[in-house]
Formats: C-alpha cells, structure tokens, sequence
C-alpha cells in the first residue's frame, strides 16, 4: 500500500527529494516505461527484486574532518534514515529484498526492520559477517509470491570475512507455460556483499567469492536433484563492468537486468553510463547489480571459465608491471636457458605478482588447478604456444548463446519456465545518467529494482 501523505512529508520533500520527482512504484501489475510514464497494468504476474547497501551506521562517517565520527554514535539519527529507508522498501514491495551492510550488531535496528517488514507479510533472513564486523546481510521474501523451501549460509572466511545467503524458493502463484500446464516456478536467490578492491591485488580473492558462490550452487542442485531453474544473484559486487567479476559472471551465462532493461551493451562505450555508488574516497561508478540467469543459457564449464578469469587476473598483474607478451613469458621462463615454463617457476612468479602466498590469494590446490587447464598437452611444462592460450583467452565465447538455438537438441528438450527482464531503474534516478545528487542522503549507494516476467522456454534435458 502507498504511504499516506508521502510527498507532503517534509523531512522526505527535504532531504530526499531528488527521489520524490520520479518514483518508480514497481508494484509488480504497474510499470514505468523508459520515458518515465505509466505503462498499462501487464496480464502476467510480474516478480520484483530490489538490492540495496543501506550503508551501515558504523561505516556512515558524519565528520569529512573526524572520521572516527560515525552515525552509530547518534541513536536519533541512524534510526531516522533507517526508518526511511524501510518505508521506501514498503512502498516498493517488492517481491524480494536484498540488503547489504545490514546493521545486525544493533538489536535495536534489527528488531525494527524485522517487525516492520514481517507485518508487511515478509520473511526475514539475517546473516552477520564472520568475525564479528558489526554488518551482515538480511533479505526478506515476501509470502504472498514465494514460499521458502530451503535456506542455506555461504561463510567464506576470506580476509574481508564476506558471506553470502542462498535461498530456494518456490512460487505461491503458479506460472503458466502453456496452455494447459501451470507450475509452482521454483528459482534459486542469492544475496551477496564481495570484498572492497582496496589493492588491484585483491582481485583474486573477489572472483573467487563469486566461483564458491557458483560452485555452492552448481553442488546445491546436484545434491538435491533440481531440475533447471532461474537463478537471481544479488548484491553490491564492489566492481564494475570493466572488472574480472562482470566478465566471469557473463561468461557463466548471467546477464545484468539493469542493462538488459536499458539496451546497454558490454562495450567500453557503455561502461559509465550509469553509476550506483559514491565510496569513502569519492569516487563514483556502478556496483550494484541484479543478475539473473535463465536455465536454457548457454555457459562453459565453471572450472574452465574460473580459470580463464584467474589468468586474465594474472595477465592484468603482468600487464601492470608493463610487461608485454614476450616479456611476460621470459617473466614467467624465469631461466633463459629453457624455452619453457615450469611448475615451480609458474608458482614463483605468481607469488612475485603477489597472487599466491597471502591470506587471500590462489590456494595450492587453485594454483595446480590453474596449471592443469594450460598444460594442454599435459607434458609438465608450457611452451609458447600454450603460454599464448592463456594471454589471448577471450571471454566472448558463448557468452549471450541459449540452448533453444541448438538443432541437435531437438527431440531431447523440455518445457520451462524462464524470466524476462520487465524494467529495472535506480534510485535516485540521476544516478542513471552518472550523476550523484548532493541531496541524496539514505545510502552511499543507489537501490537497483528489477522486474521480471515469466517466460516459455525449452532447453535440453539435463541430468540434476
């Protein structure tokens, strides 16, 4: 339900009025279209999912000149702009809520979100980060579109202690996929917060967050003997469409609602057209992301696709300490007086780059794993040809193929359900022109809602 008298509240007309003048209901039968006007109510049920990093009152610094001086210190105000920033959700109601720096060490902030939003018909999740940071993560389901039948905690126990929820719902509505067969759709959500890139170095140790999310999920549905289903992934990713992260998840067949919904492309051209965050070091750029995954896409093997990422990493460190490819492979030679790489001198130099060797870099085991997939020949040594194989690996392959384009499948496929990306905005909406509005003031980051319609699709049958 809308909030009574919500544009003559003066403290939203005040503080938040950027958002005010283009609200963007999202309530799952009425839409925005790109021009800003309201579309017809659409037919088909709708699913809406909105992610946010609500800034935790431990980390919001009120002093540019104190930095030890943080909201938490001031009850009045971190209960203020949290209040605000559930009414916003409440207004929203959307189908699904992700939260990021979600403030778990404060019962107090805690009981209201959980209060208000289970009286608004959502079920909470909560998850604090391992040793005991202060923040977490909470994502609320609302009952009247998704049941949940299975709730699962990622702990990574990285240096930046990072989690990540997993929950397995299935919807109370049924989705229709033809005319005489509807299903209760089940899809796969995940609410996550990746390390900040304090150092470039620390790249490693982001993607390989996302590969234990992947991998978690991969092992989820083998284990429990899931047939194909949409996976939504969400949350403030600390890295942006130029980031190794972006270019694995594409690779693993995700796509970005929010570009999906705009028309905007991977291409470098597109990289900055929209922005979602302003960090401690004022800097802005695009963060947040709603990435869904259809079950009839296409995608490589996930070890294969970890290992052409960790390599680009590798080729990035390289590249940064301005070698060029024949430099890069005398680097990684180590002895001029071979004409290959071996193991040891491999392990050597990546922990020269600073990729191995640290809490958080690759593991022995990721390093070997890494060795296995460029020793193509399998002969305990790369030459330069295999060497070459890894420095002009691309990431476009199979990147935007689905499944339904493959004859060979035909006659081995089944029907299911998928979604299409309905719209998807930001908010405020000037963030969407990669403008941060000085007004702004509920978070250093911009809350992304996507809108999704269910979609037939067919795609080979696979065994779970």
């Amino acid at each position: 339900k809308v909030l009574a008298g919500f544009y003559n509240d003066p403290e939203f007309a005040n503080v938040d009025s950027s958002e005010n003048e283009s609200i963007l209901p999202f309530k799952g039968t009425i839409l925005r279209t790109k021009s800003g006007k309201i579309s017809s109510p659409v037919e088909e049920p709708c699913v809406s999912c909105t992610t946010f990093n609500i800034l935790a009152p431990i980390y919001k610094r009120l002093d540019q000149q104190n930095q030890s001086v943080r909201e938490s210190d001031f009850r009045a105000f971190w209960l203020a702009r949290n209040e605000r920033i559930v009414d916003w959700l409440l207004y929203e109601s959307s189908s699904i809520i992700c939260l990021q720096e979600f403030w778990v060490g404060n019962e107090e902030l805690v009981h209201m979100f959980e209060e208000r939003l289970s009286a608004a018909g959502y079920k909470t999740f909560k998850l604090a980060r391992t040793n005991n940071r202060g923040d977490g993560l909470l994502t609320a389901i609302h009952q009247d579109y998704f049941k949940v039948l299975n709730y699962r905690e990622l702990l990574f126990n990285d240096c930046g202690d990072r989690v990540a929820q997993l929950l397995h719902v299935k919807s109370v509505v049924p989705f229709s996929i033809n005319q005489n067969n509807c299903i209760e759709q089940e899809i796969l959500i995940v609410n996550t917060h990746l390390l900040f890139p304090h150092d470039s170095s620390l790249s490693i140790a982001r993607l390989h967050q996302v590969y234990q999310i992947l991998l978690y999920l991969e092992t989820y549905q083998q284990e429990n003997k899931l047939t194909q289903m949409p996976v939504i992934l969400c949350g403030d990713w600390n890295g942006s469409k130029r980031g190794h992260v972006y270019k694995f998840l594409r690779s693993q067949g995700f796509v970005s609602s929010y570009d999906i919904a705009h028309e905007c492309s991977d291409s470098e051209a597109d990289a900055d057209k929209w922005i979602s965050h302003r960090n401690h070091r004022g800097n802005i750029c695009g963060v947040d992301f709603i990435w869904l995954r259809n079950p009839n896409k296409s995608r490589k093997p996930l070890k294969i696709s970890w290992a052409e990422a960790a390599f680009g990493i590798i080729k990035f460190q390289l590249q940064k300490a301005s070698l060029a490819e024949n430099d890069a492979f005398a680097f990684l030679r180590a002895d001029n007086s071979v004409d290959h790489i071996t193991y040891s001198a491999f392990c050597d130099a990546l922990r020269q780059v600073n990729l191995t060797g640290l809490s958080y870099g690759l593991s022995f085991q990721d390093t070997k794993d890494l060795w296995v997939q460029a020793d193509f020949d399998g002969n305990g040594v790369l030459d330069y040809e295999e060497f070459k194989r890894i420095w002009n690996s691309t990431w476009s392959d199979h990147m935007d193929e689905d499944c339904s384009s493959d004859d060979s499948n035909e006659g081995n496929e089944e029907e299911t359900v998928g979604f299409t990306v309905k719209n998807a905005a930001l908010f405020p909406r000037e963030v969407e022109k990669g403008i941060w509005p000085e007004n702004y003031s509920l978070s250093d980051h911009a809350r992304l809602t996507a809108v999704f319609s269910p979609v037939r699709l067919r795609c080979p049958r696979r065994s779970p």
